[in-house]
């Protein structure tokens, strides 16, 4: 019998929708690609960004205490380990009402709440520069650096929002209980939002005040559970060099010396489809016949089967 293989899904917060309503939909349509690859014969484990998600969370904990000063404030690790909470919630459910409408009865789905462990001296905590929550006046942003030590930065002429480090991850804390639910057969949903940061003090997992980007921390997973593919999910079927000139040329199957130039001449944007493309280009380097994809959700099953999307390998 072939070996099932082994992939893991980087899905893209915004993927997920806004509100609570919009995830509910969001959630079935992700689903049904998933189910997809699954039916191909595919092993898969699902992480997923919290852009909007966790956001939304740091934004009602605030309020909180607005409105009850005895409320202290809510550490950020603790809005992520909240939005990996409800968002794993109704794609788990989502996942498993889409298995059954199939007839697809014996494979477990399941959320793991994921530590992710990151270096305490890593660069980025002396440069926090990933934008989180709502936009505010310069007034109402002066408050919340005092009130909260925050740091608030001005954001293209649209108001101030509060910004954090992105630090590299370096270890998923629950890896080893990950891989056995994974060699069991379930569907694992784990790293959501790119893992709760923490650092290691002793034996103590203490919360650090960042965000980890979910596709680093998509393709560490991928690599510790010795995955044959990496799929990062985006807004567009391929990736791009000269993307919105007059000579764009869509990538299909390259090198990761290829995409290691396009990187250096600049082709992608940062905080975009730049950690994208970085992130493949590690997974697919890290071992012989590992393999990234970049493309839609709903071209998942075609890029698997050499259809579409930028495929990046050795």
């Amino acid at each position: 019998m072939e070996k099932k293989k082994r992939i893991v899904i980087a899905l893209g917060g915004n993927a997920l929708g806004n509100t609570l309503p919009e995830q509910m939909k969001a959630v079935k349509i992700t689903s049904r690609a998933i189910v997809d690859l699954i039916q191909e014969g595919c092993e898969v484990v699902v992480a997923h960004g919290n852009g909007p998600q966790v956001g939304m969370v740091n934004n009602a904990m605030i309020a909180l205490t607005h409105e009850d000063p005895q409320q202290p404030n809510t550490p950020l690790s603790v809005c992520v380990a909240m939005s990996q909470a409800y968002i794993g919630y109704d794609l788990q459910n989502a996942l498993r009402e889409e298995l059954l409408n199939r007839g697809i009865t014996d494979i477990p789905v399941a959320t793991m709440i994921t530590q992710v462990r990151v270096d305490p001296d890593d660069p980025a905590f002396e440069h926090p520069s990933k934008p989180i929550g709502r936009f505010m006046t310069k007034e109402q942003a002066d408050v919340m650096a005092e009130k909260y030590d925050y740091i608030m930065k001005e954001d293209a002429g649209r108001g101030y929002r509060r910004v954090v480090a992105s630090p590299k991850p370096q270890e998923i804390i629950e890896i080893g209980t990950i891989r056995n639910m994974v060699d069991s057969g379930d569907v694992v949903i784990a790293c959501g939002g790119g893992g709760i940061p923490v650092t290691r003090q002793g034996n103590h997992l203490k919360g650090a005040s960042a965000v980890i980007d979910k596709d680093f921390a998509s393709c560490l997973m991928a690599k510790e559970l010795d995955a044959d593919f990496l799929i990062i999910l985006t807004a567009v079927e391929k990736a791009a060099i000269n993307y919105g000139k007059p000579n764009e040329k869509w990538l299909g199957d390259i090198t990761v010396a290829e995409a290691k130039q396009y990187i250096d001449e600049g082709h992608f944007a940062p905080g975009s489809m730049l950690p994208k493309v970085q992130a493949a280009v590690e997974f697919a380097e890290s071992k012989p016949g590992r393999q990234a994809l970049i493309t839609l959700l709903e071209k998942a099953k075609d890029g698997i089967l050499g259809k579409t999307g930028t495929r990046i390998h050795l």
